[in-house]
């Protein structure tokens, strides 16, 4: 075993997962539900052979009029996280392409989830989570 490695007995959440780009790390709880909503929102649906409705298919609305595209995209979102993601209530969805050529990132669409997880209480936070998605400005 690696040094600093973590072991079962470390993770306290019933809800966990490999951390993405961090090997030997986890996230739990509610990092976790939002580390899932990321890849729902960035995966192309069919691009995982084993599981090929998973994700969300928003790239086809790329060249789509921006009264068009915007709308599509958050419907296909909201259709997505539903599916995918059982432990939330999705609360609302928005998408805003940013052409901002002189940003390092470039043009890019951020999508904003509002989401509450689903306790079994009336009284859950609304989490907020951003998601970047470069070169996918409509």
């Amino acid at each position: 075993m690696a040094a600093g490695a973590i072991t079962l007995a470390d993770i306290r959440s019933a809800d966990w997962s490999l951390a993405l780009g961090a090997i030997g790390e986890v996230v739990e709880g509610i990092a976790d539900v939002e580390q899932c909503l990321r890849i729902i929102v960035t995966t192309p649906r069919g691009s995982d052979p084993l599981r090929p409705t998973f994700g969300a298919d928003i790239w086809r609305y790329i060249d789509f009029p921006i009264s068009l595209a915007l709308p599509a995209i958050v419907s296909e979102l909201t259709s997505a996280i539903t599916i995918w993601e059982p432990r939330v209530n999705l609360v609302s969805v928005t998408a805003q392409p940013v052409n901002d050529a002189s940003a390092q990132s470039g043009a890019h669409l951020d999508v904003t989830l509002n989401w509450q997880l689903k306790l079994g209480v009336a009284a859950a936070p609304v989490q907020i989570t951003t998601v970047t998605i470069p070169g996918a400005a409509v």
